[in-house]
Formats: C-alpha cells, structure tokens, sequence
C-alpha cells in the first residue's frame, strides 16, 4: 500500500512539475496584463470604501423581491455568503486541474487573463454606475440606526487606502448597482460553461447561481434591481469581451504545448507546403487526382477499352484466314 501511494504521489509530482514547466513561459509573457487586473480588484475595493463615505442611510426602497421572498434575518444572512464563497473556491481549484490531471483543456494562465478582463470590465461599469446615485443601502448594517451606516471623515490618507480589508468589504453600504458578488458568479459560471467538460456540473453552476440571486435578495444584501442589472450586464460583457479576446488553444486536440513563435510558425508552414507538393507529385506520377472513384471509373474504362480492341483483333484474324491469306 505505502509502495502504491508513493508510485502515485511521484505521478502526481511528475505531472505538475511539466504543467509548471508548459505554463512558465505563458506567465512571462503575460504577467503584465494578469498584474494589472489583480491590482484592478484593490482599486475596485477602494471605490466601493470610498462611496460608503457617501452613503446615507434612508428608508427602504418599495422592492418586488423583497416582498416575494422572506427575510433571512442576520442570523442566517451567512447562507448566501456561504454559497458565494463556495462557488468561489470551487472555480478556483477547477481552474488549477491541468496539473494534476491529464484531461486538460486549457491553460491556466490564459483561463485567469480572460476571467480578469471580464471582471475588470464589469466592475468598471458598477462603478460608474453606484457613484452615479447612492441609494439608502438595505442591508442590516446600512439602515437608520446603525452606527455603520455611515463613516466618518477620513483622518488620513492611509485610512482609505487600507480600506480596513476584511471588514470594510463585508460591511460596505452605498455600492449597490449591480451586485459584486453577482459579477463573480456569473464571470465562473460562464467561463465553466464554455471550457468545463461535465454537462452536470454546468446545469448545476447555472442553477447556483440562481440560488445565489434569490439568496442575495432574501438575505437583503441588494436590492433585486441590483440583481436583474447584473444578469444581463456582466452576460453581455462576457459576450462583447470574449470576441475581442483571441481564441486560447484547445489542447485536447493535439496542439503543441504552447503557442509557436513566429520561427517556429514559417518552419511549420514550409513543412506542409513541402508535403503538400509531394502528395501532389506522387497524384501526377500516377496519373489519379486521388479520388478513388475516378480510380474505379478509369480502371472500369481501361478495362472496356482493352475488351474491345481484343475483340477487333480477334474479328480481324478470323477474316484473314477466311480469305485464306
């Protein structure tokens, strides 16, 4: 058994020291882009610190969802939370299975540069948007009463941009629409559809994802409006930025490990060129444009041909000893 685990475990070794080594290259040369949108996601956390210096907490907005759904109540307002993070950590293993197992798809540098633009896109859109109008936030610590509501002048500069990381995030008011949480789920249930291979696995992301929606609402995290906005937004930044977006290679089809440089681009064309006009050569040399039904057709015709000429011969001898010559 100990014989058996250590086999394995050196399998397992083996195959993230290769995907390491398939996947180095791809990070030099996109670090740039996959720093960019982490730093993204600070600057993001620190528009929504900023606009809950802005808030005011008022009475609550009349919402067809809250009167649809039951209130949670703070004591199971986790639930939706709980969903988020799970949904979370489960995309993010998934998306490191190509060094661990042997059906991959994608790379997963290039699967996190293609997510990233996604988020960025959208958060820079809920952005502009919850800076646009702030709403009286209906979550239990943004309504009248509740000392979180609103903050206080800023003592310095270090104070905001700390944004008081974890709980500035959790107990923020005043970014409403459209739903972070709502942006994250959907950029990994999209991008599990288009790349995962389990068709159980996707109908169950999409209905999570619908089960976080009503979550969020019952929970009073958003209004449902925040919701509604984000479904087809970040569906459609999704769409809009994926065409834009070059194709990642699929490497169940048997590409090379990683994208040709331009050298090894010529060589490869040359190569088929050159067998190409070999095949060709040979097509001449034979007297067939490869088409075996055209060879059928010609051996067919070859084969009348010569039953008629042994005909005539035949004919032709016979009338000669006819005449007696």
């Amino acid at each position: 058994m100990t014989i058996y685990i250590a086999r394995e475990a050196s399998k397992v070794w083996r195959k993230v020291t290769s995907e390491i080594t398939a996947e180095l290259p791809l990070l030099r040369e996109k670090w740039q882009l996959l720093l960019a949108g982490l730093v993204f996601q600070y600057v993001h956390g620190l528009a929504a610190r900023g606009v809950h210096y802005l808030h005011r907490p008022g009475p609550l907005l009349q919402d067809l969802g809250f009167m649809a759904l039951p209130e949670l109540g703070q004591d199971r307002s986790y639930l939706s939370e709980c969903t988020f993070v799970f949904m979370f950590f489960s995309f993010f293993m998934w998306t490191f299975h190509p060094f661990i197992y042997h059906s991959k798809r994608f790379y997963t540098i290039l699967l996190w540069r293609r997510v990233l633009a996604f988020l960025v896109a959208s958060q820079v859109l809920r952005i502009i948007t919850f800076y646009s109008t702030q709403l009286p936030g209906p979550n239990y610590h943004c309504r009248e009463g509740s000392k979180m509501a609103t903050l206080p002048p800023p003592n310095n500069v270090l104070e905001v941009l700390l944004i008081n990381f974890p709980r500035g995030v959790n107990f923020g008011c005043g970014d409403l629409i459209f739903s972070s949480h709502m942006i994250f789920t959907l950029v990994f249930v999209r991008t599990y559809h288009k790349y995962g291979s389990k068709r159980f696995i996707k109908l169950l992301a999409w209905l999570m994802a619908i089960i976080q929606s009503l979550l969020i609402i019952a929970a009073r995290k958003h209004y449902t409006v925040d919701v509604v906005v984000a479904w087809y937004t970040v569906n459609l930044v999704v769409f809009f930025v994926d065409n834009k977006l070059p194709e990642m290679l699929d490497r169940t089809n048997g590409l090379p490990l990683l994208p040709l440089s331009t050298k090894e681009k010529d060589s490869r064309l040359k190569d088929e060129k050159d067998s190409r006009l070999k095949d060709e050569f040979h097509k001449l040399l034979n007297g067939t444009n490869g088409d075996p039904t055209d060879r059928r057709q010609r051996v067919q015709m070859n084969g009348r041909h010569d039953e008629d000429t042994n005909h005539t011969g035949h004919s032709t001898l016979s009338d000669v000893s006819a005449n007696g010559v």
